[in-house]
């Protein structure tokens, strides 16, 4: 038989893995963002990372609103919806990291200050449309040379020309693992343009609901 490059990469990474768990070592695979709110496809994410790398534990680790768009819904109310949504899941938990900072650190700091208090190894969830401005990234050759980066597709993205077409993502191409097979839109813009409770989960929902988040005029959904 003959492999792709992909198949042996993630087999490769897989069996890095299996020899860290053997001698007692940690995984822990961070998935960061705005969660602006969470919507049944983050979870999603969740369990479909969980099942292909098979972390020991599943990290969100929402952004703050303290340094980035001010269309966030409160640090406060976030978190909230983040708890909700994960209070019947096993293996994962909020990191409260990013939203105590008053200032942006850049990715690679996140992952180092999580690595080093947990002690435990990190693994970096990104969407494919993330590459294409990765190379300019804060310290960007520290978050490749020293963490593992799961892909998962989106938007029909030729991730590998992409990792190809840049010098930067090309040299530590091993870094990435990279899963075709996820195809779902994680975007929270569909949830807060239409309102549709299905997008959310349903404790979500009433958060949402009970808090009065996100209301907009009828005439500007879609």
């Amino acid at each position: 038989f003959i492999f792709s490059p992909r198949v042996i990469i993630t087999h490769i990474f897989l069996k890095i893995y299996d020899i860290m768990k053997e001698r007692g070592g940690v995984m822990k695979v961070i998935f960061g963002g705005a969660f602006n709110p969470v919507t049944n496809a983050h979870m999603q994410v969740y369990e479909y990372v969980m099942n292909k790398v098979g972390a020991d534990e599943f990290v969100f680790l929402p952004v703050s609103n303290a340094y980035t768009k001010s269309d966030l819904a409160s640090n406060f109310h976030r978190l909230n919806m983040l708890e909700l949504a994960i209070s019947d899941k096993d293996k994962v938990k909020v990191s409260e990291l990013e939203m105590n900072d008053s200032d942006f650190l850049g990715t690679y700091q996140s992952l180092i200050r999580f690595s080093d208090s947990e002690q435990v190894d990190v693994g970096f969830v990104i969407g494919a449309d993330n590459l294409m401005g990765m190379h300019l990234w804060i310290n960007i050759e520290g978050i490749l040379s020293e963490f593992k980066i799961i892909v998962l597709s989106r938007y029909g993205i030729d991730i590998d020309k992409v990792i190809d077409g840049n010098p930067i993502l090309k040299k530590h191409k091993n870094s990435f693992i990279i899963c075709e097979d996820f195809n779902m839109d994680i975007s929270s813009t569909h949830f807060r343009e239409t309102f549709k409770k299905e997008f959310v989960p349903d404790k979500v929902y009433q958060y949402i609901i009970d808090n009065g988040l996100y209301k907009v005029d009828d005439d500007d959904r879609i």
